[in-house]
């Protein structure tokens, strides 16, 4: 009888655990509020285009499979295994077992991410890899891999995802016969031979000169963002784009200015020395649908490709500002954040347009800066390797708002906002942001922001509870963390930038006090996607 009792005490607290465990998970999805993706408005787009767009989503479709095996392994069968319907949510969310927000597993029976993904065997050591004499082992299009001897060796990406690329290049096939834009066309061809050989540089020339298109498709391996090991491995995703016509226009002047915009930013000319091509563009378009990296926990509003150095010096990038998905966050998480955690004075300040306009100079600065180091030490990435893309995004962050305030102090923007207005809603954007955590680029990038931002007394935290700004040094701070920042990235210097991040990269009471009055207000982190 006492083995009995034994057994119904231990049944009954496993019982509660996984009961308790659900209702976690349970509370977790609540932090992405759910968006839904309206079907889009086609009018004016041939039947022809409909057709393309209908390609270009199933091709995103196999995207998604690919990343699975990159970021976790076999995403249908791990889903599958789940029958808890919040587990399952939150596990497509994040692409996995792991929370993209403190990257710990919020399931059982998982240990802690590995730092390479799926790019890299699981027990190679560092100095097995850096004592290993392959050229192609930082190429981001190769993963590494045990050969059959136990030796380390690579694969090309279209021969370890051959099934999935080989559909996906299908797709794009069948959409350039279809289409009736030559440019479109031409894309899409090289789009193909890029998958086909991991050479990229002919369709990243193409896709800048296809510009008389209402739609858009970005998709392959494009950014750094889950390769924690080495910062080089890059990661499948792909964006479905209906531009908006009228704003692109509003937008296009900037793209003119580019040379200009460089050599406004501050600090020593030298340190920022790179010039951005002749041929940059803008356009703002509304998301039609994501898959891959780009659907996986926090969603970015806007993105500046191609990667390429080569291709930058020679036409410059494209930057593309996602107008709904902005709108969607704004409301969600950036004015209600302003709300909770701003003084009173402060809150009028929290601007819609300003957060446009702040967003898009973020994604313009990603093409402004230094591409190559100054001192002979290679591209900016390759010199910092895994604190590149931190830098790069608090880079980006900071001086886009130093540019936006700035043009907007000077009457350079047409939206009615002041310089106030641009550093209020950067503030509170950085304060939300610092909620995306230790385990993504983008959140150590807010939290190394946020936390110069208090060490300077940019911003000063209230017994309150609330946040007060000092808008002289606000503006002050950003023109000096920005000019430090990009001497880094210019010098190469990987120790400065490692001490940075180690110094103002993590959370501190401040953040903690903030993230328990935000969950206490049900104000999500970020918002997922459904789509009609």
């Amino acid at each position: 009888m006492k083995n009995i009792t034994v057994a119904m005490l231990l049944f009954a607290l496993l019982a509660v655990s996984c009961s308790q465990n659900r209702a976690d998970v349970g509370r977790l999805v609540e932090n992405y509020a759910q968006v839904t993706i309206p079907a889009p408005d086609l009018t004016g787009i041939t039947d022809n285009g409909k057709e393309v767009l209908r390609l270009y989503r199933m091709a995103a479709d196999e995207v998604d499979k690919i990343y699975w095996q990159q970021y976790f392994g076999d995403g249908e069968a791990f889903l599958g295994s789940l029958s808890d319907p919040s587990e399952k949510l939150y596990a497509g969310i994040n692409y996995g077992p792991w929370d993209r927000i403190d990257g710990k597993p919020f399931l059982p029976g998982f240990g802690s991410k590995p730092d390479g993904a799926c790019f890299y065997p699981a027990d190679m050591t560092p100095a097995e890899f850096l004592t290993w004499n392959n050229p192609e082992k930082n190429n981001p299009y190769t993963i590494v891999r045990r050969a059959a001897d136990g030796s380390l060796e690579t694969i090309w990406y279209h021969d370890a995802f051959a099934e999935y690329i080989s559909k996906i290049e299908g797709y794009l096939q069948r959409a350039a016969d279809v289409t009736i834009k030559e440019s479109v066309r031409h894309y899409l061809l090289e789009l193909i031979e890029g998958l086909k050989t991991d050479d990229y540089y002919n369709s990243y020339k193409a896709w800048l000169e296809m510009n008389d298109s209402k739609m858009d498709l970005v998709l392959g391996p494009i950014e750094a963002v889950d390769d924690a090991l080495h910062g080089t491995k890059a990661s499948y995703g792909a964006y479905v784009l209906l531009k908006n016509l009228q704003r692109t226009e509003e937008l296009s002047a900037l793209s003119s200015r580019m040379p200009e915009l460089q050599n406004m930013l501050p600090g020593d000319p030298a340190n920022h020395n790179f010039v951005p091509g002749a041929e940059s563009d803008i356009f703002s378009c509304n998301v039609l649908y994501c898959s891959g990296y780009t659907n996986a926990g926090f969603k970015v509003i806007g993105i500046n490709f191609p990667y390429d150095t080569k291709v930058q010096e020679e036409l410059g990038t494209r930057t593309i500002i996602f107008d709904n998905i902005i709108r969607e966050k704004f409301n969600r998480t950036v004015h209600p954040v302003g709300n909770a955690l701003l003084e009173e004075v402060h809150q009028p300040h929290v601007d819609a347009s300003a957060f446009y306009w702040i967003i898009v100079f973020r994604e313009i600065a990603k093409g402004l800066g230094v591409k190559e180091t100054v001192n002979g030490k290679g591209t900016v990435a390759e010199a910092l390797g895994s604190e590149a893309l931190v830098l790069e995004k608090a880079k980006s962050n900071v001086l886009g708002t130093w540019l936006c305030a700035k043009e907007a102090e000077d009457y350079q923007i047409s939206a009615l906002f002041q310089k106030e207005d641009v550093l209020t809603t950067f503030v509170t954007n950085t304060i939300r942001s610092t909620r995306f955590g230790t385990a993504d680029p983008t959140g150590i990038a807010n939290i190394i922001v946020y936390n110069y931002l208090l060490e300077s007394k940019s911003i000063t935290w209230n017994a309150s509870g609330r946040y007060s700004i000092d808008y002289d040094k606000t503006w002050k701070a950003l023109e000096t963390l920005g000019s430090e920042i990009l001497r880094i990235q210019a010098q190469g210097d990987v120790e400065s930038a490692h001490a940075w991040i180690s110094k103002y990269g993590i959370f501190g009471p401040e953040s903690l006090s903030d993230k328990r009055v935000l969950e206490n207000a049900g104000i999500p982190v970020d918002i997922r996607f459904s789509y009609e």
